[in-house]
């Protein structure tokens, strides 16, 4: 391990220079700027397991000691097993305790003079770090390990790791009292911890203000690897190794999908021992059958995100996604579309409630979508609500399915699964993420408790894929009503992973983890009913593996079910927060009420820190958060400034951490009541900085009104009929069913974005009533030679005479 000294009083002089360097929203000190200094992304991927080192270095540039606070997000599926502190030729190997001690601990040694941090779980995907008594002119690295897996669909696994988290939605009253944290945002009822997730965001144009380094080792494990490819950053190859070059920001996710052949065996069961006690943890994978069997006819209430932070590239490629859903369905579905943000509109031109998915009315739902524009605040329980309430109502043998398309920038994720969560257990939720940094975590919370399926689309150039996978998720799924059944292995009760089984979709591996007591040995079945009603079962055998991050994996999820239990009120809060406790504690594996915690024994820093510092966070890729000005939705709660590039003036103390009783405390309110606001010891009246450059902005970015976006431009009947035609011909070897729903989509999209002219023409010949009246292969055909005619500029053909009049 590299140790890291105290810098030179020459290279504090040139740290000092390089911190001077200004751009907008930058302040030139000589006491230089931002307290973090270096990111460092260490990961190796086997298979589908990933093992990451984060590092994060702080620089202490001040003439006194200094607390830094860093709010940062993590991939919300990996597990934290581990974290250690490196400073002055001193390595402390962080424990993990339960929060409220932990916190307790920490604040008394900072007090003593002792340097320390301390690592707490905010969110799933959400974290903070604190590291007191810096001293002047050092470096304090802490390391922080995680394993978690890839997920995996139509033969690409994919490596997620956030940089950034994105301003969130704080609705609510304002809670009385001094905040928790010491975010931008106002502690509400409804997000009783909002100001500790919501960081201060530095303007744009600010320097770069640290150094990025991701560094990825990929072992397929056995599997086929074809291609590589990075959908956000420019990286480089390097002896198996992936590295993103430098100068990139950490202002959105990275991304890294690897193309892997599909593995030989249909079902495969990993069993993990522990090294002591006669437990384990096992993991059953399945593939999901090829065949596909007619759907049974659907309910689907699609909700569409149009509140503020929608603005931009976002908000076109969320109507384009929530118009590819709209055509997905058929003659036998009813559907309805519920757009919002801190209100809820639905399209003039259908009826109220559920409506057939005739033409007319698919043809009138695309029509409203198109003309969505970016505003307000991102009310989002009021529209699940109702959307949940709209499939209830519905009759029939039917499946009941929710889509929602949002960038789930919300921090009333708890209240949501609490008040809704009840609900859902009768309904497949799936959700589309439309950002570049997007709120995953919670997305794929609400995809779980609806046993559905979370599909991210985080660029421009990602969405037509991306489209493609939705179109085949939301169809039916090909197994439901699965169930799992032991011969041989001795499962533990309520300890299966995800809580509730979800129903097999194509292309995505199945995936489900547990523990067993006594003999490593034995069998699993999955069993469930296929689209005609077919029984369908897969076994596998189980084979011994030494694999241990496969059981930091399970207690991971294990502990998000759990605690997505506490706040959905079922069972006692008490007993079940206890029981959280002690699996992290157990496993090693961070959760919402425990803290991970290292304290150097040595005292470096007499009476305390002097400087306390929240470092800020680059603003979102993608976001218009500055362009629209102040607003907020009706009954947003007001924040308090948003700290913009700032820097502590000598001699002065800023602003000091909060403090919170009990042992987790507001990010967890007990369900049972309503969220009060938690007591903190003291709080500074102001914030003790100079020269603060801020900025107003009310309801987290989400203005009321914001101002018009330019009508969608026209497209060009060419380059449309260029699009549509490789669209084709990548389904030629597709089966009939498929090929047909693909006309059926076709004919819908250019009923919509069509002028007049052959398109116009062909659409209507690719109404659902016309594709089956005549010959498949020959309309297919036809359809290929009117599109390659619009796209080379050639005249379409004319068959009128001798097919369009056939019956």
């Amino acid at each position: 391990m590299t140790v890291v000294t105290p810098m030179t009083e020459a290279e504090l002089t040139r740290e000092r220079d390089r911190a001077g360097e200004s751009g907008l929203g930058a302040l030139r000190t000589e006491r230089g700027n931002l307290p973090l200094d270096r990111l460092d992304v260490r990961a190796d991927i086997t298979g589908l397991v990933g093992r990451i080192e984060l590092t994060q270095d702080f620089l202490n540039v001040h003439d006194q000691a200094l607390e830094a606070t860093y709010v940062f997000p993590l991939p919300d599926r990996a597990a934290v097993t581990g974290m250690r502190m490196v400073a002055a030729d001193r390595v402390v190997e962080a424990k993990l305790a339960e929060r409220g001690a932990a916190r307790q601990e920490y604040e008394q040694a900072i007090a003593a003079g002792k340097r320390a941090s301390i690592a707490e779980e905010e969110r799933p995907d959400v974290f903070t770090m604190r590291v007191g008594n810096i001293l002047p002119g050092e470096r304090v690295s802490v390391t922080l390990t995680l394993a978690g897996p890839l997920s995996m669909e139509d033969g690409e696994a994919t490596f997620r790791f956030p940089l950034v988290v994105a301003p969130r939605y704080i609705p609510g009253a304002p809670l009385p009292g001094p905040s928790v944290g010491d975010g931008h945002g106002v502690d509400t009822d409804a997000v009783p911890d909002a100001s500790r997730i919501t960081p201060p965001v530095l303007l744009p144009g600010f320097p770069n203000p640290l150094r990025l380094s991701i560094d990825v080792g990929v072992d397929p494990g056995g599997l086929p690897l074809g291609a590589v490819r990075s959908s956000l950053h420019t990286v480089a190859e390097d002896g198996g190794r992936f590295r993103v070059l430098p100068g990139e920001r950490a202002d959105r996710d990275f991304v890294l999908r690897l193309a892997y052949g599909a593995p030989q065996e249909a079902a495969a069961l990993v069993t993990v021992a522990d090294p002591k006690g006669d437990e384990g943890t096992f993991q059953l994978t399945v593939l999901p059958p090829a065949g596909a069997g007619q759907p049974r006819p659907r309910d689907v209430v699609l909700l569409l995100d149009r509140s503020g932070s929608m603005g931009g590239w976002k908000m076109v490629a969320a109507r384009r996604a929530a118009a590819r859903i709209v055509d997905t369905l058929g003659d036998a579905d009813r559907f309805a579309v519920l757009a919002f943000d801190h209100t809820v509109e639905t399209p003039d031109a259908l009826p109220s409630g559920l409506v057939a998915a005739t033409d007319r009315h698919r043809f009138r739902a695309v029509e409203h979508l198109a003309r969505m524009e970016a505003r307000g605040g991102t009310e989002l329980l009021p529209p699940l609500k109702m959307g949940v309430a709209l499939l209830a109502a519905g009759e029939g043998e039917r499946d009941r399915v929710l889509v929602l398309v949002t960038d789930g920038q919300v921090g009333n994720e708890d209240q949501i699964l609490r008040e809704a969560g009840g609900a859902l257990a009768g309904v497949r939720i799936h959700t589309v993420g439309v950002d570049r940094a997007v709120n995953a975590g919670f997305l794929g919370r609400l995809a779980s408790a609806g046993g559905g399926r979370c599909e991210l689309v985080e660029s421009e150039n990602r969405l037509d894929e991306a489209m493609d996978s939705i179109h085949r998720r939301i169809g039916a799924p090909l197994v439901t009503g699965v169930s799992l059944v032991a011969n041989g292995l001795s499962l533990m009760d309520g300890s299966q992973t995800p809580a509730r089984l979800p129903d097999l979709f194509p292309g995505v591996p199945y995936v489900v983890s547990g523990r067993y007591r006594g003999a490593p040995s034995g069998a699993l079945t999955l069993r469930g009913s296929t689209r005609d009603d077919h029984e369908w079962t897969v076994s596998a055998t189980a084979e011994p593996s030494d694999n241990a991050a496969l059981t930091a994996i399970w207690a991971r999820a294990h502990l998000r079910d759990q605690e997505d239990r506490y706040v959905s009120a079922h069972g006692d809060p008490a007993a079940l927060e206890q029981r959280i406790v002690d699996t992290s504690l157990r496993f090693s594996v961070l959760c919402r009420f425990t803290a991970y915690l290292a304290v150097d024994s040595r005292v470096v820093a007499e009476g305390g820190p002097g400087h306390r510092i929240v470092q800020p966070v680059e603003p979102a890729s993608g976001w218009e958060m500055l362009g629209a000005g102040p607003g907020a939705a009706p009954g947003a709660a007001q924040p308090r400034s948003m700290a913009i590039g700032y820097a502590p003036q000598a001699g002065t103390r800023g602003v000091k951490m909060s403090k919170r009783r009990g042992r987790g405390g507001p990010p967890l309110p007990p369900p049972a009541a309503s969220p009060a606001a938690a007591a903190g010891p003291e709080s500074a009246a102001g914030s003790g900085f100079a020269d603060v450059l801020s900025v107003k902005l009310a309801g987290v970015v989400r203005p009321a009104a914001a101002p018009a976006m330019p009508a969608p431009p026209v497209v060009e009947p060419a380059a449309l009929a260029q699009q549509e035609a490789q669209r084709l011909r990548g389904l030629t070897d597709r089966p009939p069913y498929e090929r047909r729903e693909a006309l059926e989509d076709l004919g819908s999209r250019l009923a919509a974005l069509a002028g007049d002219g052959p398109l116009r023409e062909l659409a209507e010949a690719l109404r659902p009533d016309a594709i089956r009246q005549r010959p498949f292969e020959e309309l297919w055909a036809y359809t290929l030679e009117v599109l390659d005619a619009v796209a080379g500029g050639g005249a379409a053909p004319d068959r009128r005479g001798s097919f369009w009049r056939r019956p």
